[in-house]
This record gives structure tokens, C-alpha cells and sequence, in this order.
């Protein structure tokens, strides 16, 4: 993704300090201390903010925080949340790599991948956000019973996040190889099912690409991830 230089970013995104953290160390082990929601959730790319903004407004029993390492791309990510005035999500503007910087252990209860970079070359594949060394990430900061949720147009990403998984002992669950297909059939029979689009979520579907999609849960036993 080619992202385009803001000069102002920076100075944007410091004049609103309630909602993008400048520090989230601090934060680390105590994002829910003194708040009304019961359960952290995160998004890790953020792109534009729709997703973390739909989410919050539909959750608010949730705290939810996108993770977005490009500067320019979190101003769009925060305008959508100013607009949104939901009150229960945050922007960090950090690396997907310094997750554990962010969070403590067992502290969330719930990741999200959302059209992440593919990184499609293999020699690139250690930068893929399921690759296993993220997967042992993501199982030290999940709580017992936490999970993440993939949501991709790359059927590439999505075969090869399958086999990490499976390597790794993750259970998965509600996996759809063409999400809206499925969800048409399941308005006839849960209408109370909703899925939060992303903007490449619609812009892909619109075309008629099947969007792939899974829920993922660590083994209960993770001792080997410690």
C-alpha cells in the first residue's frame, strides 16, 4: 500500500492526546483500571478507522484500540473516530511489532486482522501478521478463552494463516470462504448477526472478490509460547 505524506500529520495527531496515546507503556497492564467496559479489544492495522469506529459504537461494553504504524494513515483512522464521537476507542501509532510494549500478558481479549499486508514474496513471509512468531504474540496477550479474527481478499494470506494456525494448535472456527455469500444466508437466519465493513472490505466485495474469513483460538495449554 502506497501511503501518501501528510507534513502536518504529526502535529495533528499530538492536538488530540485523548484519543491517539502517546505513551501506551503506561498504559500496559491497566487499560481497563477505572473504565466501564469489561473486555480489551484490538485491531492491529487500523487503515482508515471504519472498522474500530463501527465497533466501538456497536460495543460498549468494549474497549477497543487500533494499531497503526503509518503516520499518515492514523490521521485518517482518527477523523473517522472524531466523527464517529464514540468514546471507547483509541488509536496507538505504533508497529505491530511492539505489541507486547502496549499490552501485558493476558490483558486482551480479542484481536483483529483486517486486510493486512499479504506479503506475498516468501522471503518476506516472517513479516505476515499470523506468522507464528506473531501467533506466540498474540497467545501471551490473549486471555484464557481470547481469540482473533481474520478478515482477507488474499487467498494466499488466508491458506497460509490456515497452516499457522494448525501448526500451532489453534482451534478455528466460523471460517468463510466467501463471507457475504454466507452472510446472506444467515439474515434468513439470524438477523441479529452484523459484520463491520471495512473500507478494502467494501471496495473488494463491490467487485465481486470473496472476502475470506476465520476465528481463531490459541490451545488452552501454552506453556511452548512463554
Amino acid at each position: 500500500m502506497r501511503v501518501r505524506n501528510k507534513p502536518w500529520a504529526k502535529e495533528y495527531l499530538q492536538s488530540e492526546p485523548d484519543v491517539v496515546i502517546q505513551e501506551p507503556a503506561a498504559y500496559r497492564g491497566n487499560w481497563l483500571n477505572g473504565r466501564a467496559e469489561k473486555e480489551l479489544h484490538v485491531e492491529v492495522g487500523s487503515g482508515k478507522g471504519r472498522f474500530l469506529s463501527g465497533m466501538a459504537s456497536m460495543r460498549a461494553d468494549c474497549l477497543f484500540i487500533g494499531i497503526e504504524k503509518h503516520e499518515s494513515v492514523v490521521v485518517s483512522t482518527l477523523q473517522k473516530r472524531l466523527d464517529a464521537n464514540v468514546r471507547n476507542a483509541f488509536i496507538l501509532h505504533e508497529d505491530a511489532n511492539h505489541l507486547e510494549t502496549c499490552f501485558a500478558p493476558e490483558e486482551v481479549s480479542a484481536f483483529y486482522l483486517n486486510f493486512s499486508d499479504p506479503w506475498p514474496k516468501k522471503r518476506h513471509a516472517k513479516r505476515r501478521l499470523t506468522h507464528r512468531s506473531f501467533l506466540q504474540m498474540y497467545e501471551r496477550l490473549l486471555v484464557p478463552g481470547g481469540g482473533l479474527q481474520l478478515k482477507t481478499d488474499n487467498r494466499g494470506l488466508f491458506a497460509f494463516s490456515i497452516e499457522e494456525f494448525s501448526n500451532r494448535g489453534w482451534q478455528l472456527q466460523n471460517l468463510s470462504l466467501d463471507l457475504h455469500a454466507d452472510l446472506r444466508e444467515t439474515e434468513d437466519t439470524d438477523s441479529n448477526y452484523i459484520n463491520v465493513e471495512t473500507e478494502y472490505e467494501q471496495k473488494f466485495s463491490e467487485k465481486g472478490f470473496p472476502i475470506y474469513k476465520l476465528w481463531a483460538c490459541p490451545p488452552a495449554n501454552r506453556e511452548n509460547s512463554r
